[in-house]
């Protein structure tokens, strides 16, 4: 992982689950590149990855994003994502590319899009979050299960 503002944070457990690994951040356009690794786990019936997994992929690499571009100083919750699934995925190497288009003073506009290792689109999404300074912004979480 390359270093960047994500490196003050603890990497999430979900995101460890998908392989999340940060190759490429641009701090002033919020342009993300993510890699990750999807596991046979992962597949549903037909040998695919299953859509929600995939889901989770794009949505893990358009919040970075945002603390990309705002120096972690805001904190992105999804409230609204829309995904076109347009070719199936195969366990192996997934890259996402995500990027900020909009931040505003509480609500942030996102995209991104899924490859596979071959360059094909697997997936695009679009994503609305709701930005929290990040002060503001922690959860307590429950130690029980970790």
């Amino acid at each position: 992982m390359i270093p960047s503002v994500l490196d003050q944070f603890q990497t999430p457990r979900c995101a460890e689950l998908l392989g999340f690994d940060l190759v490429e951040a641009d701090t002033t356009t919020g342009r993300v590149k993510v890699r990750f690794a999807a596991r046979s786990d992962f597949c549903n019936a037909s040998g695919a990855i299953q859509g929600g997994m995939i889901a989770a992929m794009l949505d893990d690499a358009m919040g970075p994003a945002v603390l990309i571009k705002t120096n972690a100083e805001m904190f992105p919750s999804t409230i609204a994502m829309t995904i076109t699934y347009l070719a199936p995925a195969r366990p192996g190497e997934l890259m996402a590319e995500a990027r900020v288009i909009q931040l505003g003073k509480s609500i942030g506009n996102l995209e991104a899009e899924l490859r596979n290792a071959d360059g094909d689109l697997i997936a695009r999404a679009c994503a609305s979050v709701r930005l929290t300074a990040m002060e503001k912004a922690t959860v307590p979480r429950d130690r029980s299960n970790s």
